[in-house]
């Protein structure tokens, strides 16, 4: 949607986003660190337990990650909050990294904006240096259920970024993976999988019938499995709990925790189930009354309750800030706007522009 643009200073992006977001995204590997070496969390996250090790493996076998998208609540005054951090399957990459770009250039040559104007939008740059970098060797399969539109889109524009770093990919359906006699994952060409960029969420691949083998595939994921721990909600109330009063993160509690009763009796919190996409299943308390939820599959998950950060209004719009993270870099800014205070499937990504 190119009707509107939002527009930062330099020393805003990096005060207010830069700094704040990779000291957050350090922050959450000392979850990740805690949440490996404690069954209790580890189930309290529903990871399944046949799984424990394989998780804390990954992470202590230093298994790199690529990508993350953090969102955000800024209003332009005050510290951004971070309401969630979709740290496995981020869709809009395509949208950040390259239509805002265009939009910018193309603003820039008709003068609808400062000639002066810049964006910050280095993510895909940094995607091209960090794929290589990731120890990958033979063929990359990238894989997703073809028949949601954004994975598969995001998914496209990643394979086509590791063909410009030089790798070697192939496309393949998560449905068209198949396993051998010795439990090896194959394409439809027979082919051995050993790497593979799944846009397909974690809790989802280990729900599937051939989960059983990941322990032993030998695979290499990208995203992998340590994501799992950052991509669960349940990574805010530990945030909160490690790191309680930090500017960027709100009090968020594990709904049915005695500890939440103090935020659920402010009548001034937001319901969210541990695993849920696009908002679905979200609901809203203001002022001890129902604001506004969703509907969605997640209706019977596990949730948490987090203090109730507006989204800022502009022109009855609500802008939603995703923050990009690039091998643990901050590279890049996405705004989602929608009519709701619940960010959904259908917010519109709109243009920024940072003036020097």
């Amino acid at each position: 949607d190119e009707t509107v643009y939002y527009q930062f200073t330099e020393s805003e992006i990096e005060n207010q986003f830069t700094g704040p977001v990779e000291e957050i995204e350090s922050l959450c590997f000392e979850v990740v660190e805690r949440v490996v070496n404690d069954e209790v969390l580890l189930s309290k996250l529903g990871i399944p337990e046949g799984y424990w090790d394989y998780v804390a493996d990954s992470w202590r076998g230093n298994e790199r990650n690529l990508y993350g998208r953090m969102d955000l609540s800024y209003d332009g005054r005050n510290s951004p909050k971070l309401l969630e951090y979709n740290a496995d399957t981020p869709t809009a990459l395509y949208e950040t990294a390259v239509f805002q770009w265009e939009w910018l250039e193309q603003a820039t040559e008709l003068s609808f904006i400062p000639k002066n104007s810049t964006q910050f939008n280095e993510v895909h740059e940094y995607i091209l240096h960090a794929l290589p970098q990731m120890g990958i060797e033979g063929l990359t399969h990238f894989a997703c259920n073809k028949e949601i539109e954004d994975d598969a889109g995001t998914l496209d524009y990643i394979e086509e970024c590791a063909q410009e770093a030089g790798l070697e990919t192939s496309s393949i359906a998560m449905s068209d993976i198949g396993s051998d006699e010795q439990g090896n994952f194959i394409d439809l060409e027979n082919r051995i999988i050993t790497t593979m960029f799944k846009m397909y969420p974690w809790e989802w691949i280990m729900d599937e019938a051939f989960a059983s083998n990941l322990p032993t595939c030998g695979i290499k994921f990208i995203e992998p499995p340590w994501k799992a721990i950052l991509s669960n909600k349940g990574l805010m109330p530990l945030l909160w709990e490690m790191f309680e009063g930090h500017q960027n993160l709100l009090p968020t509690f594990f709904d049915g925790d005695p500890t939440a009763d103090e935020l659920i009796n402010s009548g001034n919190y937001v319901r969210k189930p541990l695993l849920s996409r696009q908002g679905a299943n979200i609901e809203i308390i203001a002022n001890h009354e129902q604001l506004v939820s969703s509907d969605g599959p997640y209706e019977s998950d596990a949730r948490i309750v987090q203090a109730f950060q507006p989204l800022p209004i502009f022109n009855g719009k609500y802008p939603l800030v995703g923050c990009w993270l690039i091998a643990s870099k901050a590279a890049g800014l996405c705004i989602r706007e929608d009519n709701s205070l619940i960010t959904g499937k259908n917010s519109r990504v709109v243009p920024h522009l940072v003036l020097n």
